[in-house]
């Protein structure tokens, strides 16, 4: 039973971000996107397994971008052919897309930025009114640090962003779910995430920023949840001009 799969509290969690944040509308087309990690892949089940008891309705379709990093010789199946058998066996609606060159020295950045613009042409060619991201709690903790240790600014992702004057948002409807969450409801799925096959992965700024919090974790718990209710609790009396 779902019940099994997604416990309550978790469940209550995904509803009440969607609720906070407005995250689905009657008749949106929603676009999710799909790496093949347990992230995207189980925000794609959760998605499906939504669109049948939400108060919306909602059509859904999942694109996997290509980077291009896999080679018959290493053995494996294509990414993207495992991705689908997944997808399939829930019944979302699947497509791939080659990723698009990066003129630029090729870093995390770059390849991220570029996926993102390819997703917001995808999203506005096809009329989608949702782009869905993976991204969850650990995700926004992280993405806060990155952003103060490595660009010298306060932020990070938000559950709802809207884009092109409000024609297009990003939703990440797992922002109030933890990482080890995700990885238990993907155990009781049995999803197979695919491997990631950038030379790069493993060894990026978000790499450092997230062992680093685990050792504050380790020596102080609980901060990961008042790091997370610091982002809506911001005394700006007390931020410098």
């Amino acid at each position: 039973m779902i019940r099994d799969i997604l416990p309550r509290q978790v469940n209550r969690r995904i509803g009440r971000a969607m609720h906070d944040y407005a995250m689905l509308s009657d008749g949106d087309r929603v676009l999710v996107a799909v790496s093949g990690g347990v992230d995207s892949l189980v925000l794609a089940w959760l998605l499906r397994i939504w669109q049948k008891k939400a108060p919306v309705r909602y059509t859904l379709h999942a694109v996997h971008i290509d980077g291009g990093f896999w080679s018959p010789e290493q053995g494996a199946l294509r990414p993207a052919e495992s991705i689908r058998e997944q997808l399939s066996s829930w019944g979302v609606e699947f497509s791939v897309a080659a990723g698009r060159a990066v003129e630029e020295r090729r870093t995390c950045f770059s390849c991220a930025r570029q996926r993102r613009n390819q997703l917001f042409d995808l999203a506005r060619e096809e009329g989608y009114t949702k782009i869905a991201l993976g991204h969850h709690k650990d995700d926004l903790v992280e993405t806060l640090f990155l952003n103060m240790l490595y660009s010298g600014n306060i932020s990070t992702m938000v559950p709802r962003q809207d884009l092109f004057g409000g024609t297009l948002s990003l939703i990440r409807p797992l922002a109030y779910v933890e990482k080890n969450e995700v990885c238990r409801i993907a155990d009781r799925i049995g999803i197979r995430p695919v491997d990631n096959l950038c030379p790069l992965a493993g060894d990026t700024r978000r790499e450092t920023v997230r062992r680093m919090l685990a050792d504050i974790y380790r020596d102080a718990p609980g901060a990961k949840s008042s790091i997370f209710a610091s982002l809506a609790n911001i005394r700006k009396e007390y931020i410098l001009d």
